[in-house]
């Protein structure tokens, strides 16, 4: 995986980022709705954007701050490939402003990560592999739908004209292919 300009030098994982806020890259985190709602962790990470990517969270506002809201449900059957490109540009455009974007659902494990990883494809010029390989190690918790990772297959079509990820059939359905090994600990012997 090569790693990005702007992109973290290291994968820094804070001991409450695992529930709480991470850091993406110099300009991006990824959180639940708790920490997003938390004055003090938005003002200690001088974030000037809050996106919130549930239907169900309602944000605190904070003075100074800039909300955006994708009301989206975390079913497989939501649909939100409509969103990515213009979520990925918000995130973008406040990056070049020396802005700080926080991205938030409800858990911080499924939708608000498949933003991220749309962003890291289309600014960062990373594979899904890669973002997810970057993402999942800044917050190890992540873990899109599989409804939610299908999007994002044909997103990084889209961008790449090529697939780095891809829908296998396995004992509990279909899953991408990177959970293959995970569902193969889980059958019994």
């Amino acid at each position: 995986m090569t790693t990005p300009f702007c992109l973290l030098p290291h994968p820094t994982i804070q001991p409450d980022s695992i529930y709480g806020l991470s850091q993406i890259t110099n300009s991006l985190f990824l959180s639940n709705a708790m920490a997003a709602n938390d004055k003090l962790t938005v003002s200690n990470n001088r974030i000037t954007t809050i996106i919130n990517t549930s239907s169900e969270v309602v944000n605190t506002f904070f003075d100074d701050i800039q909300y955006v809201q994708v009301p989206v449900s975390d079913a497989p059957n939501s649909y939100l490939y409509d969103f990515l490109d213009p979520i990925a540009d918000r995130i973008h455009g406040v990056d070049i402003r020396n802005g700080r974007t926080l991205l938030h659902c409800s858990a911080g494990v499924s939708r608000s990560a498949v933003f991220c990883l749309a962003y890291l494809m289309k600014y960062h010029t990373m594979t899904l592999l890669d973002a997810h390989t970057w993402t999942k190690t800044c917050r190890p918790t992540i873990r899109p739908n599989n409804g939610f990772w299908e999007q994002l297959i044909h997103y990084e079509f889209k961008l790449f004209s090529r697939n780095t990820v891809y829908m296998i059939n396995s004992p509990v359905g279909l899953i991408p292919n990177i959970y293959e090994k995970a569902v193969h600990l889980m059958e019994p012997m």
